[in-house]
């Protein structure tokens, strides 16, 4: 009888230990597409670290990609998982979307540097720090259970984001459209909003995996 509850204490201890595993692996890659924002700032401060910048973004990318495959290894080698099999793939792919999105706006963004004089990217870094903190935020939450309403309030607060992302792209086409730009310039800039207005997508679509695992599990 003691060795049998021994068996089981080091089985619970094992158990217990995968699922905190899953959110630790969460968070990780949730952190990595916060980073990924970081990168991208310095990137557009230093212009002439560029290429650096890009080789950092790989590395970033990759190392997300492994935590990525981490989650599913461990998804098919746990027996019962913390959240549903199919939620934690969802949220996983969610979250190693940004960096990987963040990653082609660098690689543009090298393309043709001498079009973008005078561009700022300001207003759209400030919705991307908002969102992939709040997006952080979530998925710390995930691992106690918080309950509806702190993540119905910080979800929300996503889609008003991706709102104000939104408005910000018609007003930065107007000034695009108005004739001050040379055409080439005008589809490199166009390029590049439109891929930072996705991300601020890819950061609305991780919010909306987890309030609806949290919406499941209340």
């Amino acid at each position: 009888m003691f060795r049998y509850h021994i068996r089981a204490m080091f089985s619970l201890q094992k158990f217990f230990g995968k699922n905190d595993r899953f959110f630790d692996l969460l968070e990780k890659s949730a952190t990595e597409a916060r980073e990924s924002v970081a990168l991208v700032k310095g990137a557009l401060n230093s212009p002439n670290k560029g290429a650096g910048s890009l080789d950092e973004f790989a590395l970033l990318r990759r190392k997300d990609k492994r935590l990525t495959e981490e989650i599913r290894t461990l998804v098919t080698q746990t027996f019962v998982t913390p959240l549903e099999r199919e939620d934690i793939d969802a949220l996983s792919t969610a979250l190693y979307k940004i960096p990987k999105t963040l990653e082609k706006f660098c690689e543009r963004l090298l393309l043709a540097p001498d079009r973008l004089q005078g561009s700022d990217f300001t207003r759209q870094l400030q919705l991307l720090d908002e969102a992939t903190q709040t997006v952080v935020e979530m998925t710390r939450q995930l691992r106690t259970n918080p309950g509806l309403e702190p993540v119905k309030e910080q979800n929300d607060r996503l889609q008003y984001l991706e709102g104000e992302a939104d408005k910000l792209m018609v007003e930065l086409l107007r000034g695009l459209y108005s004739g001050k730009f040379d055409p080439v310039a005008v589809i490199v800039l166009k390029d590049l909003y439109d891929l930072l207005e996705k991300v601020i997508d890819r950061c609305r679509d991780a919010g909306n995996v987890i309030f609806y695992i949290v919406l499941k599990n209340s």
